[in-house]
């Protein structure tokens, strides 16, 4: 705890101005408490402690990525880092299956040009099974390597660039790419390659890059969470300490290209709108330069007062996105910035207008304003970060990266100093310098002598399980205000973070009594402004505060959401509560998020995925239904162009009412004090009638139907399959929760392992039931190549028919899943906003409050015969409807042989394109 609070200690910024709620950020006061350790083999170890849940981080680091491949050999780094998870010499199983049935959470790996990793949050009582597993695929790995493996993992990485491509723009990083830098450059070709260098991939090549670059010299192994870091360094000496070096590595110098002259390219593609993208070289990650170029993204496009967001999507409302980012890079980077072009919109013109805009910002620079606000958010975004201890940007994360790029694991002070030092002049003195420059419009030192531990490891088996810790829920208190708001607090010590949740009663499930796209327009508009606050003031508020304030629903809730810190938490209380009790729903920004949701509704379809969600429900439930509307929320092209400000202004009126709301709190406050703002806060907000929304019976009126959605050039078929079940409560949810992970729901999963694992057809194939308190959808998805749609469909159907027939679920798999629900919780309640989630979840399904502290015994106590009987109240095989998005030249002739009793294909909004062919009347009757 001691160390704990010190390190909270340090991340402490200063008050510049109270009055202004400005805060001046030091980088020497933020520090990750940390100690290294190097190896006689040359292993890097990094550990860091945290106590706040009995959980522990480990990331691995290889020095190595796509550019260190060879022209030819393309995808290769990204390619080994899915043979990584296939087994190793002593554990040869899938890796997912492993750290599934120790409850292992955040559990990842990814390649990119300069780097692999492979990182995972485990109870600590798991920490010896990680080591040994990572260590295992470390230093004994190719014996488990085979051309089945090699085979099978080629197959699911192809099917994973097909996916990537088949979505919009999904081309433009293959372009870009191949358009910026010279051929031959080590970043001249993409992290997933090319299709015919991965066919090209032999046993041989497999065997020579692990033996080139998985050594341990080339490694850095992070630790984190509630660990001793002395422990942790005797464990991976003796489980890392026997791996050999590695042979010495060729390390690229910076190398960034020169480009004086703009180049200019086309391409065509299946999206909804013209994409104008400008890309400059920039320089390598880690220089300050490379940091001015985050700072300067960040005023282009991050939040509303960013100038090309201001200018073109929120004034003009020319273009429905304005993005810019640094891609950094460890030998050359990047700076691109695009405009999506609305529909009817000139793309030229646009072009020009960039550039002007480009052009400006070289001629003047950022505003002292600008700049303290994007520095602001900078060091709230890193700073939010730290309550992680895994995952992208957690603490392992950090230390790892700047121990891998810069041999300093605490090199990102230099780069959080850069960012506190940067002045206006310096911020235009590097725009200019690089921005100026030609447009896409897309070392040798001794090696060390080594030694290697002799090692003590029985690798016959994996190491016992460490005594458990039990997870840690915060035990919930609750108040209510005279006017019946109720107030439910989960008070957690020790986090910097503090989050706030009003939950109304109400959500898309509303939209029935009004019109389609009403309740998620009203709630986009509610943050839009209010009586003292333009949108635009209350962005900039928001920011320099550290506030991340959002206006969403659901079926079921509409919610206020507010994550902050602890030292602003009583200013940005006064602004949530500002948005909640004062909006005014302007007329401009009415009209504007309007236009913005109707062009959402354009982008659902054409996305594969969502264009199956904006209809199933219409079929799944019939119309008239609260649940009947897209499951997107967002309504019809022609409902939401009807709607006016007065519909929103209703909605409000309407179920934003104190006795139709919980407010959910999760951080370090006392629930007196909490109490005694909100009175004061909320305490006059007069609570008033709310309508009463009736669920009808469904009417589902079809089965064993295809409802055919055309999308032409798809590279794979979306299919979705289901139909509905019980509401919540209806059967065991518990039950039904590690059934459904049987079934679709894990990695390892049965339908997951048949169509990604063993055919190869899809990136990713499983099953799930929806969200929503009333009868939901049980579903089953699988995005396979076009080649493969109805085998798919067989295998699909053979899945669901056989689990509740010839191959019910086993005691095998019962024991596995309940293994990893149990041990996952610990890691499920890392930060305070999964916390509030899940209380979240408590008021929506009518949840106990000690639901979660009991759900680990609940679950423990589930028998065979339990889920078994689930299934057959939830698998209905004969009931099922199917949808499917693909392109129809390619798929429809083998769809007749699949026995649908009916086909009928439908636009983007469910409406039948030929009249639905009619069941016999006996048929109905049965």
């Amino acid at each position: 705890m001691k160390r704990l609070l010190t390190f909270l200690v340090m991340v402490l910024f200063c008050v510049q101005s109270q009055l202004g709620q400005n805060f001046q950020f030091k980088a020497d006061q933020i520090e990750i408490p940390h100690k290294k350790y190097q190896l006689p083999n040359g292993l890097t170890l990094l550990v860091h402690e945290d106590h706040k849940a009995p959980i522990v981080a480990v990331n691995v680091w290889y020095h190595v990525g796509s550019k260190n491949e060879k022209p030819g050999k393309s995808g290769f780094a990204h390619l080994f880092e899915h043979l990584m998870f296939n087994g190793s010499e002593n554990y040869n199983k899938d890796y997912f299956q492993a750290l599934e049935s120790i409850g292992g959470t955040d559990l990842n790996g990814t390649t990119n040009t300069d780097r692999t990793n492979y990182f995972q949050n485990v109870p600590v009582s798991a920490l010896d099974q990680v080591l040994f597993l990572e260590s295992d695929r470390m230093g004994h790995l190719l014996g488990a390597i085979d051309q089945a493996k090699l085979d099978e993992q080629r197959g699911v990485v192809q099917n994973e660039k097909r996916q990537g491509e088949n979505q919009p723009y999904g081309k433009q990083w293959n372009y870009l790419t191949k358009s910026m830098y010279p051929k031959g450059h080590p970043y001249s070709w993409t992290v997933i390659g090319e299709m015919e260098d991965l066919n090209a991939a032999s046993l041989d090549d497999v065997h020579e890059w692990f033996k080139s670059y998985y050594g341990a010299a080339n490694a850095v192994v992070a630790v984190a969470g509630d660990i001793d870091p002395e422990d942790v360094h005797q464990r991976v000496l003796k489980y890392f300490g026997d791996i050999p070096a590695g042979p010495t590595i060729e390390r690229q110098e910076v190398r960034i290209p020169e480009k004086n002259l703009d180049t200019y390219q086309v391409y065509e593609d299946r999206v909804p709108e013209t994409r104008v993208l400008f890309a400059w070289h920039t320089p390598q990650f880690g220089d300050k330069e490379d940091l001015h170029f985050d700072l300067i993204s960040a005023i282009l496009t991050s939040g509303k007062n960013s100038r090309l967001f201001k200018r073109f999507v929120y004034e003009d409302q020319t273009v429905s996105q304005a993005v810019s980012f640094q891609a950094s890079g460890e030998i050359s980077s990047r700076f691109i910035t695009w405009l999506n072009v609305k529909p009817g919109q000139d793309a030229d013109q646009l072009k020009i207008q960039l550039e002007e805009e480009i052009q400006k910002f070289l001629d003047e620079g950022p505003t002292a304003a600008e700049l303290n606000r994007v520095k602001a958010a900078y060091f709230s975004n890193f700073i939010k970060g730290l309550e992680r201890i895994g995952g992208f940007g957690g603490v392992s994360d950090i230390l790892a990266s700047n121990q891998t790029y810069f041999g300093d694991a605490a090199y990102f002070k230099t780069m959080l100093k850069f960012v506190e030092d940067a002045t206006v002049a310096d911020i235009q003195k590097t725009a200019k310098k690089w921005l100026g420059k030609g447009k896409h419009v897309l070392v040798c030192n001794p090696f060390p002598e080594y030694s290697v531990e002799k090692s003590t490891v029985d690798r016959s088996s994996l190491p016992a399980l460490g005594p458990e810790k039990s997870s840690k829920f915060p035990s919930l208190e609750k108040a209510q205000l005279s006017n019946g708001l109720n107030v439910v607090l989960a008070k957690r010590t020790g986090v910097p973070t503090v989050v706030v949740n009003m939950v109304f009663d109400a959500g898309y499930k509303t939209d029935y009594l009004s019109s389609p796209g009403t309740a998620q327009l009203a709630m986009n508009l509610m943050d839009e402004g209010t009586k003292d606050l333009s949108s635009l003031q209350i962005s900039e508020k928001s920011e320099l505060l550290g506030v991340s304030l959002n206006t969403f629903s659901n079926q079921d809730q509409s919610n206020v959401f507010m994550t902050t810190l602890k030292q602003s938490f009583d200013a940005s209380m006064d602004l949530f509560s500002d948005v909640v009790l004062n909006p005014v729903f302007p007329e401009a920004e009415f009209e504007r998020l309007k236009n913005e949701q109707i062009n959402n509704i354009k982008n659902e379809k054409a996305q594969p995925i969502s264009m199956a969600l904006r209809v199933m429900n219409k079929y799944m439930y019939g119309e008239g239904h609260p649940y009947s509307n897209p499951y997107t929320g967002t309504g019809y092209e022609e409902t939401v162009e009807k709607l006016t400000r007065e519909d929103v202004v209703k909605f409000y009126e309407t179920w934003m009412k104190p006795n139709n709301a919980t407010l959910i709190v999760t951080g370090d406050i006392e629930m007196s004090d909490l109490k005694s703002k909100l009175e004061k806060s909320f305490g006059k907000w007069k609570k008033g009638d709310v309508p009463t929304v009736v669920f009808n019976e469904p009417q589902v009126n079809s089965k064993n139907t295809l409802y055919l959605m055309n999308r032409p050039e798809s590279q794979q078929s979306v299919i979705i399959a289901g139909h509905l079940t019980e509401k919540y409560g209806g059967v065991s949810e518990i039950a039904l929760e590690q059934m459904v992970s049987i079934l679709g729901g894990d990695f390892t999963s049965r339908i997951n392992m048949n169509l990604r694992e063993d055919k190869h057809w899809s990136y990713g194939a499983g099953g799930f039931v929806l969200g929503s308190k009333e009868e939901r959808p049980f579903i089953v998805y699988a995005p396979v190549q076009t080649d493969k749609t109805s085998e798919s469909v067989t295998e699909l159907r053979k899945e669901i028919s056989e689990f509740v027939s010839t191959r019910p679920a086993t005691q095998q798999e019962l024991d596995k899943v309940k293994t990893n629900q149990v041990l996952s919780l610990p890691g499920q309640w890392e930060t305070n906003s999964a916390v509030n989630t899940s209380i979240r979840n408590l008021l929506r399904y009518n949840l106990p409050d000690d639901y979660y502290e009991t759900y680990d015994q609940n679950v423990r106590n589930l028998s065979l015969e339990d889920v078994r009987k689930v299934s057959t109240q939830v698998v209905k095989p004969e009931a099922v409807n199917w949808f499917m998005v693909g392109d129809r030249a390619k798929i429809a002739s083998k769809l007749d042989e699949l026995g649908f009793d009916n086909i009928i294909e439908i636009d983007a909004d469910g409406n039948p394109l030929v009249p639905a062919v009619q069941q016999p009347d006996e048929e109905l009757k049965n």
